[in-house]
């Protein structure tokens, strides 16, 4: 076991990445977005998010998500308070008619199955379930009206391809948590009703809101539900917030920050060259963080499969020390040490492993900075 400090190690300026942040979420704010919430200070912050200046904001929003994704013709984007956690619950009421099935291969692919098991109004979910490090696949299933996917579990970096099941009912729902997936992989509108999400992680700004884009058969499914007088909180309620997202606001008050970095980003993506200039983007990060991990003795990526490996979130783990390896936990010290943080592994996952966020605003050539900071790290704590 090493007795080096890893506090104490120092890394050469001219290895260190421009900029040093690759959480997971919250993850790297770009440099422009916060100067338009600088720019925001004086015309909306403070103001009601009623009337026409942040409305016009949601509105641009709402229009930037629709050209990112290239959303056909009938399809919304809906926004609501609370985060994807809180959007399980939304689904819960205002989804979900009779019963789910979720594809289950990480902490955050089991928490919607949970609500949906914990909902008495419902019938238990199905539940088709890995381990962590790859991801399951869906089974048509008669009574099953809602298919729960998960584009990208941020837990293990395991990405899956959206599908809709074949011999599946023609009226049930493919429901997608995109919530780290949502701007930097691809997905086709076809295969998918809704894609919902949280701002935080490619899209860089703060937590606290959901957004979902919703297919016309989800809309459909939405009215359906309302029509039905299934008691539902107000706060939960998709049909309030389908309505008030069309008018270009929430239901209850926004945190406007939020929702002004969030547009900054939009426009960002877009004015580079959408989603496809995006993945291209995380993709090249990735491969660059996973050969390196693969050409080392004492890292490979946890994800065995390279078609599952994610392009937004990569896992690495590292040889433990009584195998002459190190711990990932004195990696992480030494880096933060250096200005580089965040690259810490899910804590429920329990693995000697790192986890790096790549998402579109994270720059490749950092990326490429970083391993070569690891490798020093790494190389001083084995002496």
């Amino acid at each position: 076991m090493s007795t080096t400090d890893p506090r104490s190690i120092r890394i050469s300026s001219d290895l260190l990445p421009a900029d040093g942040r690759f959480g997971c979420g919250p993850s790297k704010v770009r440099p422009e977005q916060m100067a338009a919430l600088a720019d925001a200070g004086a015309t909306l912050m403070g103001t009601s998010h009623r009337q026409a200046p942040v409305k016009n904001l949601v509105g641009s929003l709402r229009a930037g998500l629709t050209d990112l994704f290239s959303l056909p013709d009938g399809w919304e984007i809906v926004l609501g308070n609370g985060g994807s956690t809180v959007f399980w619950d939304v689904a819960t009421f205002g989804l979900i008619e009779s019963r789910s099935q979720h594809l289950v291969f990480g902490e955050f692919s089991s928490k919607f199955a949970e609500a949906a098991g914990a909902a008495p109004h419902l019938g238990q979910p199905t539940v088709i379930k890995c381990d962590p490090g790859a991801h399951p696949a869906a089974v048509a299933e008669a009574g099953i009206d809602s298919y729960a996917f998960t584009h990208n579990e941020t837990s293990t970096g395991v990405m899956m391809p959206l599908v809709r099941p074949t011999g599946v009912d023609g009226d049930a729902l493919v429901i997608v948590d995109a919530t780290s997936a949502s701007g930097g992989l691809l997905w086709n509108p076809a295969d998918v009703d809704v894609y919902y999400f949280a701002p935080q992680k490619c899209f860089a700004s703060d937590g606290g809101l959901w957004v979902a884009a919703c297919s016309p058969k989800a809309i459909e499914r939405i009215n359906r539900i309302a029509a039905s007088k299934r008691w539902t909180p107000a706060s939960l309620d998709l049909k309030i917030a389908l309505d008030n997202s069309v008018a270009n606001q929430t239901y209850n008050t926004p945190a406007l920050a939020t929702l002004v970095m969030f547009e900054a980003q939009v426009r960002w993506m877009n004015e580079i060259g959408g989603l496809v200039a995006c993945n291209g983007r995380s993709k090249k990060s990735s491969d660059i963080l996973y050969t390196w991990a693969e050409s080392r003795p004492w890292a490979n990526p946890f994800v065995a499969d390279p078609a599952m490996r994610s392009h937004v979130v990569g896992t690495i783990d590292l040889t433990a020390p009584a195998d002459g390896g190190v711990d990932a936990n004195d990696v992480c010290a030494a880096l933060r040490a250096n200005g580089v943080v965040d690259t810490d592994s899910y804590r429920k996952l329990g693995r000697n492993q790192l986890r790096v966020g790549m998402f579109p605003a994270v720059d490749p050539d950092d990326v490429s900075a970083l391993t070569a900071c690891i490798d020093v790290v790494v190389d001083a704590l084995r002496g």
